[in-house]
């Protein structure tokens, strides 16, 4: 049974980065530009579109240009005609221009994150409202008793070996050694833990979805 997560179960590291982020309104849906994008995509004219759809052009314009409110039986017959499902009709389109969002973190210039079994050295910090948390840690844990039970959270996780040796234990699995160059991907939410099972501080690199 999937466990809900709360803001208690994350570690704090993915808590910081998911609050440095401001949530953006939801735009509403121009129905009538939406069928001119989904036409312009074909590269179709008014004549073109309609006459797929099985329309008067006049009727489509007038959809486009939010001059009508189309039917059920409109809306079905202009899907039918762009080759899509009724629900692509009511998707909002994706901004088509390239942000060029970019930010570089030097060697050893991240964010440092201290935790009683991980060093963690928060990376590209620059940038809010990531999809992705990337992050290196230095794994300090040698047993699994040191943690106060399992680390969990939402999301999806990938793990690179850098130096050393590590075990991950995970909730639904035998724990895996791994050694440098090996990696997992797993389901956050299921719980799990890294020690170094190596003489030194075993260096990892993390990736978190932020879902």
């Amino acid at each position: 049974m999937r466990t809900t997560m709360t803001s208690k179960d994350e570690p704090s590291l993915i808590r910081l980065a998911r609050a440095s982020g401001d949530s953006s309104p939801v735009e509403p849906l121009n129905l009538g530009a939406r069928v001119r994008e989904l036409r312009k995509a074909r590269d179709w004219t008014l004549e073109q579109a309609a006459k797929e759809a099985g329309l008067a052009r006049s009727t489509l314009s007038k959809i486009e240009n939010e001059q009508m409110s189309p039917t059920f039986e409109l809306m079905k017959k202009l899907a039918d005609g762009l080759g899509i499902g009724m629900p692509q009709l009511f998707t909002p389109p994706k901004k088509a221009q390239v942000n060029g969002r970019m930010d570089v973190t030097r060697s050893d210039h991240g964010s440092a994150h201290v935790t009683p079994t991980y060093e963690h050295e928060l990376l590209n910090s620059g940038l809010t409202k990531k999809a992705m948390l990337p992050y290196r840690a230095r794994i300090r844990a040698r047993s699994f008793d040191e943690f106060d039970g399992w680390i969990r959270h939402d999301g999806e996780e990938f793990l690179y070996v850098l130096t050393g040796a590590v075990q991950l234990f995970t909730e639904f699995y035998e724990p895996v050694d791994m050694k440098r160059g090996d990696s997992a991907y797993y389901d956050a939410s299921m719980g799990h833990n890294v020690v170094s099972t190596s003489a030194e501080d075993a260096l990892i690199l993390w990736v978190t979805s932020m879902a």
